[in-house]
C-alpha cells in the first residue's frame, strides 16, 4: 500500500517528495466516496426512520433521538478516533472507522424484514419539472375556477389531501393541470406528462415554493455558526488550554463542547421540557417554534462570543503579554470559550431537529424520502456563504489581520450577532405567514396493534 502515498519526509527536511497524480487521484476518490456515503445514508436514514411511525408527535421524537445519536457519534469521532490517529496511527483510525461502518450496515440489515417500506412512485424531480414545462407551454390559456377543467388523475376522486381545484397561490402553475382537448386517453391516463399534470403535482411544487423562505432563513442561521467554527481553533491556540499539570486540551477538540451540549439538551428537552410544555400548554411545540428558539440561542452564542473575544483581546494587548516571547499563550483559560460553544449546542438541538421534523412533515409525499437533505443543503450553503462573508470583512475592514491579537475578531462576532438578529426578524415574518399542511387526520401510533 506504500505506492498509494508519497514517502514520509525526514524530520527537519525541507525537501519532501510531492504526491503523484495517481496518489492524488486515490485521495480525491476516497474523499468523494466518503461524501457520497454520507449523502446517501445520513439524510435518508432520518426520513426512513420517520416512515415507521404515523403520528407527527412520534416522528418528532424519532428526529430528536436521531439527532442525539448523530451527535454522540461525532463526540466519539472527535475524541476517541482522533486520539487513536494521533497516538497509535492513522491506519488504525481509518480501520476502526471501517469496522464501525461494517457493524452499522450489519445492524441496519438485520431489521430489514421489520421495516415499513414506501412504495416507489418514480422520480419526483421529473414530476416537478413537468409542472413547470406544462405551465409555460399553456401560459396563454384562460384559467377557469370549475374543478372539472383540471386533471386529477385516474383516481382523482379518491384523493383527499388535494383540493378539488388548484389553490390560487402561484396561480400561474395551475396551467399545468388545465385539461385541453386530446391530452387525455380514453382510459383517463395522460398522453404526454410534459403537457398535462395532475392537481397533486401542481400542489406539490407549490408546497416546496411555500417553504423556500423558511429554508433560506435556516441557511442564514447557520452562517454565524460557520464563522464561529472558522475562528474558534485560532482563539483556543492563543489561550491556556492546560487541565492540571499533565493534560492539555487540543484546540481542534474544543468543538466537542458543542456536541456534548447538543446531546444533553436533546435528552432534557425530549424527556422533561417538551412533556411539561405539552402538559401545561395542551399543545406540543411546533417545528417552527423549536426552530425559532434555536435562532435565539444562536444570537446569544454570538453575543457571548463577542464579549469573550473582547476580554481576550484586552488581555492579549496588555503590556505584560506584549513583553512575553512570540508564540506565548495569554493568561486566560480556554474554558472561557465553553459558554458560547454550549449556547450554540443548545441552539442546534432546537433548530436542527426542528428543521428535520418540519421538512419531513411539510414536504410533498413524493419528496419525503429526501426531505431532510434540505437541512444538509442549508448547512453546506452556509459554510460556502460564510467564506464569502469573511472575505468581504477582510477586504473592507482591518478586523482580521494575520496576527489575530492585532485585529478585532470581537467585531466579527458582533456583526454575526446582528446578522442573526436580522435573520430572526425575517424568520418571524416567514413563520407568521406560513400555514402548515393538514396533519390532523393522521393515525396516532399509540393506537397501532
Amino acid at each position: 500500500m506504500n505506492q498509494l502515498r508519497p514517502p514520509p519526509c525526514e524530520k527537519g527536511s525541507e525537501h519532501c517528495k510531492y504526491p503523484s497524480e495517481f496518489q492524488f487521484a486515490i485521495l480525491y476518490l476516497s474523499l468523494a466516496l466518503a461524501s457520497l456515503g454520507t449523502a446517501f445514508s445520513r439524510y435518508t436514514i432520518a426520513p426512513m426512520g420517520a416512515n415507521q411511525f404515523n403520528s407527527p408527535k412520534h416522528q418528532g421524537i424519532f428526529f430528536n433521538w436521531y439527532t442525539f445519536t448523530m451527535y454522540i457519534a461525532n463526540i466519539v469521532n472527535a475524541t476517541a478516533t482522533v486520539y487513536v490517529e494521533e497516538n497509535v496511527g492513522w491506519a488504525w483510525g481509518f480501520g476502526l472507522c471501517a469496522v464501525a461502518n461494517v457493524l452499522g450496515l450489519a445492524v441496519f440489515s438485520s431489521g430489514t424484514r421489520f421495516y415499513r417500506f414506501v412504495k416507489r412512485q418514480g422520480s419526483p424531480f421529473k414530476s416537478l419539472a413537468c409542472v413547470v414545462v406544462a405551465a409555460i407551454s399553456k401560459r396563454k390559456m384562460f384559467l377557469p375556477l370549475e374543478t372539472e377543467n383540471y386533471y386529477h388523475g385516474l383516481h382523482g376522486d379518491m384523493i383527499k389531501t388535494v383540493p378539488k381545484a388548484p389553490t390560487q397561490f402561484f396561480r400561474f402553475l395551475n396551467h399545468a393541470a388545465l385539461r385541453a382537448e386530446g391530452e387525455v386517453t380514453p382510459d383517463g391516463s395522460i398522453k404526454n406528462p410534459w403537457r398535462l399534470c395532475t392537481v397533486q403535482q401542481v400542489e406539490d411544487l407549490k408546497a416546496l415554493i411555500k417553504i423556500l423562505p423558511i429554508w433560506s432563513s435556516g441557511l442564514i442561521l447557520s452562517i454565524p455558526i460557520a464563522i464561529q467554527l472558522s475562528f474558534i481553533i485560532f482563539q483556543a491556540k492563543t489561550m491556556d488550554a492546560r487541565v492540571g499539570s499533565h493534560f492539555k486540551i487540543p484546540a481542534a477538540s474544543m468543538q466537542v463542547f458543542t456536541l456534548i451540549s447538543t446531546a444533553i439538551t436533546i435528552v432534557i428537552t425530549d424527556r422533561i421540557l417538551f412533556p411539561l410544555w405539552e402538559k401545561f400548554a395542551a399543545t406540543p411545540l411546533t417545528p417552527l417554534q423549536r426552530v425559532g428558539i434555536g435562532h435565539l440561542f444562536t444570537i446569544l452564542s454570538m453575543a457571548i462570543s463577542g464579549a469573550v473575544e473582547s476580554k481576550r483581546l484586552k488581555i492579549a494587548k496588555s503590556e505584560d503579554v506584549q513583553n512575553q516571547p512570540n508564540g506565548s499563550v495569554i493568561p486566560m483559560s480556554v474554558f472561557w470559550l465553553v459558554p458560547q460553544l454550549s449556547a450554540v449546542g443548545v441552539a442546534e438541538a432546537f433548530h436542527f431537529a426542528g428543521q428535520v421534523a418540519l421538512y419531513y412533515q411539510e414536504f410533498p409525499a413524493s419528496l419525503k424520502t429526501i426531505s431532510t437533505a434540505a437541512v444538509a443543503m442549508s448547512i453546506g450553503g452556509a459554510f460556502y456563504s460564510s467564506n464569502g462573508v469573511i472575505d468581504v470583512i477582510e477586504r473592507v475592514t482591518d478586523w482580521l489581520p494575520e496576527n489575530m491579537n492585532d485585529g478585532r475578531l470581537d467585531n466579527v462576532y458582533w456583526f454575526s450577532c446582528t446578522l442573526g438578529a436580522l435573520n430572526f426578524a425575517y424568520f418571524l415574518v416567514c413563520a407568521s405567514l406560513y400555514k402548515y399542511q393538514d396533519v390532523d387526520n393522521v393515525v396516532d401510533d399509540s393506537n397501532r396493534n
